[in-house]
């Protein structure tokens, strides 16, 4: 393997994702997630987010709004930004994190059709059980600065000066997602019509202040992550070059602890569009590999890669980052291994 190639393959897979993903889903999301930053009611993330939510109610709404979203592990995280930045909870905002991109239903229901039900099924319990889980343990690890927060957050006045109601917010964040789904899926007609729908209410609704402001906000989430995003998708790129498939399917073909510990670490590294992760591994489970490896690789492939691991880090620092990694390919090594056993 020269240099060339390896140079020919990180270019290759950062001008397939610039192609493919950034217009369609990176844009819009971080539209929404400066709206969400500048525009958003403070106390209303705080109710359905908040570090001092009732637990049922935030883990619930974290995990049905990344099943809704159906993004992939780059498109979720100025979302995550966003509703982190606007005071949501540690543990709340890493379920919505993970649920984004795992959660996915039209994923779940795929990998049903293509790897089998047992699969389907598997991916779709263990992905809702890792989002309230490693939310969970994240906020219960890191509870100390968690309270501290929670102090900074009543502490701050809380600003109810806008005439806009809560029909006419919903409406533009609900038109906001549309937009994001219907380009990912390249809908562009249904975008067009959301796209006219937006002009409307920005115009009617929203103050040049405020339309300043988020801008500003968008602007400055374009330069915390999409930095990061770029190198880990190069960096990707290039691994996919240097590791053939063919020797990935030989290290898990059984159902050891350290075969599914290789798919989650292997996953965790690779970069998964949305739905791109079923094909890939039904091609690596038929060279041999496993169920097992094959869940495992499920669960932590499509919510961590390189790109995401390096913007995630810019947004919680490298304490929290590397405890949430550590988190994923634990959780999905041993679901993995698990579900090996069973099947």
């Amino acid at each position: 393997m020269t240099a060339i190639e390896l140079l020919h393959g990180g270019l290759n897979g950062l001008t397939e994702y610039l192609s493919l993903h950034v217009l369609a889903c990176l844009v819009p999301a971080l539209f929404i997630a400066g709206a969400i930053s500048a525009l958003a009611s403070q106390a209303a993330v705080l109710r359905y987010f908040g570090p001092q939510t009732k637990k049922v109610l935030s883990y619930s709404v974290a995990s049905v709004s990344g099943a809704i979203l159906a993004v992939c592990s780059c498109t979720v995280l100025p979302l995550f930004g966003g509703i982190y930045k606007r005071g949501a909870g540690l543990g709340p905002a890493i379920a919505f994190l993970y649920s984004g991109p795992a959660i996915n239903i039209l994923a779940i229901v795929y990998t049903a059709r293509l790897l089998g039900y047992d699969l389907g099924a598997a991916r779709a319990i263990g992905a809702i059980t890792f989002a309230a889980g490693i939310g969970l343990i994240m906020a219960f690890i890191f509870r100390k600065e968690e309270i501290q927060k929670t102090a900074q957050a009543f502490a701050i006045p809380e600003d109810d000066s806008s005439s806009k109601k809560p029909w006419q917010y919903i409406v533009f964040f609900g038109t906001l997602v549309g937009i994001l789904i219907t380009a990912a899926t390249k809908n562009w007609i249904a975008a067009g019509i959301l796209l006219a729908v937006l002009g409307i209410t920005l115009q009617s609704w929203f103050t040049r202040p405020e339309l300043k402001q988020w801008m500003k906000e968008t602007l400055r989430f374009v330069r915390l992550i999409v930095p990061w995003l770029l190198v880990g998708v190069f960096i990707a790129g290039i691994l996919g070059v240097a590791v053939p498939e063919s020797v990935i399917s030989s290290y898990v073909g059984g159902n050891s602890i350290l075969a599914n510990f290789i798919a989650s670490f292997m996953g965790a590294l690779m970069y998964f569009a949305t739905l791109t992760e079923v094909p890939i591994i039904k091609t690596f489970m038929d060279l041999g590999m496993g169920n097992g490896p094959a869940l495992a690789l499920l669960l932590a492939g499509p919510a961590l890669s390189i790109p995401n691991m390096l913007a995630i880090r810019s947004i919680i620092g490298n304490k929290k980052t590397l405890t949430y990694i550590a988190l994923v390919v634990a959780m999905a090594t041993i679901t993995g291994y698990v579900f090996g056993l069973v099947t």
